[in-house]
């Protein structure tokens, strides 16, 4: 009798057994079936980031159909962000169009690696316009005031600081010189300007933005500085273009006008290594819900198909253009 129990009981272990492992099997072949991929971005109060993470839901939304789950980090911005999707670290990043021109040129932060052959285009974003924001009482109404004050270029890594060290050049300012420059992140901005530890700050953004709103919400009283006189830098380089930041999107600010400055184009970028078919889905999952990937921030209102294939200068990576074709936003003729 007992040994009758105790081979019903080893019978009945060994059933558990082969379930659990059947289990195991299922759950890792299941693991093994989705493929993952990263978006850089920036700062969490910027465009960038929500940005990431729209796309990254509506690839997410549809993942048991193509097996790609799509995550999002924030990061330093738009240099950090070419070199890691180069480096293999991130499969996608969001980067300025100036960037993404220096990178395939070897120009500005790429000069001593040559050109990046590597990197590819997505598509085109928003527009981001270089904004100066400035304490009022810091007496900063046009470019020349800035001598002698404490005005945060950005944070190495990040696209607006090379916009910002633009912008002073053509005004005839040396940053190194004329200027008490800081190297913080965008995100933290607003305190040290409301806590008078900067007097100014450049950010290249879309609006609007919130670290500028956080900006003009404090006890100093805040104002944009107009950008102008700059069409030297606009005939030297094809990326930038004049653009204008609207004084309504930030009410308490001192503006009363909309402010005049130039911009630049955000692009998605990513690697010739990164697959075709994940650069399909991501492309394919953006474009057909295009409505609502607008919806998610004000700076996105005015995109459009034609107008997301514009201000890219890498190749356009196969599993784009495999879209662009079937969706008949290029011709057969265009190729990487």
């Amino acid at each position: 009798m007992g040994d009758a129990r105790a081979t019903k009981r080893s019978a009945v272990h060994r059933v558990l057994c082969c379930a659990a492992a059947i289990g195991f099997c299922v759950a890792a072949s299941s693991a093994s079936a989705t493929r993952f991929a990263t978006i850089g971005t920036g700062g969490v109060t910027g465009v960038y980031y929500p940005a990431g993470g729209a796309i990254a839901k509506m690839v997410n939304k549809t993942r048991d159909q193509h097996g790609i789950r799509v995550a999002v980090e924030s990061t330093a911005g738009s240099v950090f962000n070419i070199n890691a999707v180069l480096s293999g670290d991130l499969d996608f990043g969001i980067a300025q169009s100036d960037r993404q021109y220096q990178a395939i040129n070897g120009l500005a932060d790429w000069e001593e690696k040559g050109p990046q052959t590597g990197l590819r285009a997505v598509c085109s974003l928003h527009p981001e316009a270089v904004t100066l924001v400035a304490a009022v009482d810091a007496g900063i109404e046009v470019l020349a005031d800035l001598r002698g004050k404490r005005v945060n270029i950005g944070n190495p890594g990040s696209g607006q600081r090379g916009n910002s060290i633009d912008v002073l050049t053509t005004a005839g300012i040396d940053w190194r010189e004329d200027i008490r420059a800081e190297g913080l992140k965008a995100s933290e901005c607003a305190k040290m300007l409301q806590d008078e530890r900067i007097d100014a700050f450049f950010y290249t953004v879309g609006h609007p933005a919130g670290a500028i709103t956080e900006a003009t919400a404090g006890r100093r009283k805040i104002r944009i500085v107009p950008i102008t006189a700059m069409e030297p830098l606009l005939e030297r380089v094809p990326y930038y273009a004049e653009t204008v930041v609207p004084a309504a999107l930030y009410p308490t600010a001192a503006n009363t006008e909309d402010v005049p400055t130039i911009g630049v184009m955000t692009t998605l970028v990513t690697s010739a290594d990164v697959p075709t078919d994940v650069v399909y889905v991501l492309t394919k999952a953006l474009f057909e819900n295009l409505d609502e990937f607008k919806e998610q921030h004000p700076a996105f209102g005015g995109l459009t198909p034609e107008g997301m294939l514009r201000g890219l200068t890498a190749p356009l990576h196969e599993g784009a253009r495999r879209y662009y074709l079937e969706a008949g936003l290029i011709e057969d003729e265009v190729t990487e």
